[in-house]
This record gives C-alpha cells, sequence and structure tokens, in this order.
C-alpha cells in the first residue's frame, strides 16, 4: 500500500488504536480512490453517450444525404433522357417540317411554271391582238387617206 507502516507494540502484539486509525486512513483513501473512478467512470460513460449521439446524428445525416444523392441520380437521369426524348422529338418534327416545306416549294415551283407558261400564252395572245389591231389600225389608216 502507501509504503511500509509500522505499529507501535502494545502488551499483546500491536497498539489497537494505532492498526484501527491505520486501516481507517486506508479505507477513505480507498473510498477517495473508488470515488474518484466512479467520477472517472461517470465522466467517461458520459462521453461515450455524447459520442454515441454524435455518431447517431452524423450516421441518419449520412443516411440522409446518400439517399439525397440516390434521388438528385434519378433525377438527373430522368432528366437527360427526357431531354434526350425531347432533343429526338424535335429532330423528327424538324425532318417532317422540313418535307413539308420542300413539298411545298415543289408546289411553288411548279405553279411558278404554270404561271410562266400562262404568262408565255397571255403574251402570245397580247400580240396576236396588238398585230390584229395594229393591222386593223393600218387598214383604217389608209383607207382615211385613199379617201382623202
Amino acid at each position: 500500500m502507501s509504503g511500509e507502516k509500522r505499529f507501535r507494540t502494545s502488551f499483546f502484539g500491536f497498539k489497537k488504536s494505532d492498526v484501527n486509525t491505520y486501516i481507517e486512513k486506508m479505507l477513505r483513501e480507498f473510498d477517495d480512490k473508488l470515488k474518484e473512478k466512479d467520477d472517472d467512470i461517470a465522466s467517461l460513460k458520459n462521453q461515450q453517450r455524447e459520442l454515441r449521439i454524435k455518431y447517431e446524428d452524423l450516421a441518419k445525416k449520412t443516411d440522409q444525404i446518400n439517399e439525397d444523392r440516390a434521388k438528385i441520380a434519378d433525377v438527373l437521369i430522368k432528366a437527360q433522357e427526357k431531354g434526350q426524348l425531347i432533343i429526338e422529338d424535335a429532330r423528327m418534327q424538324a425532318i417532317e417540317e422540313k418535307k413539308k416545306l420542300e413539298e411545298m416549294i415543289e408546289q411553288e415551283k411548279e405553279k411558278l411554271v404554270d404561271i410562266k407558261q400562262e404568262l408565255k400564252v397571255l403574251k402570245a395572245e397580247v400580240v396576236n391582238t396588238l398585230r390584229k389591231y395594229e393591222e386593223q389600225l393600218s387598214g383604217i389608216v389608209e383607207e382615211e387617206t385613199g379617201d382623202l
């Protein structure tokens, strides 16, 4: 224990009061050390409890973060797929629109050719009509000059 203790001697051995005092002192020291150890254990238990609570909080946050990451990844994948579908749909619509426009252009070209044909015919008719009027006017002019 705390060094070697020498007791005073008495008639039948050691002096009883010295032994009792020593034992009481040893008991107090032991009780003090035991109380100190109990306090240390209580403190460590409190620290352990606090650390467990922090660990559980962090575990919950980690689970939530992982869950959120999974949700975000799903949303991004769905958005990417939807974007690709939209792009493909727009591409198909553009192709259809281009075909329609090409058909309209072809129809307009055909109309233009028809109009040019009609213009040629009308021009020929106008030229013929003008020639007839010119001939008639020439005939009228000759008649009037001959009448004079």
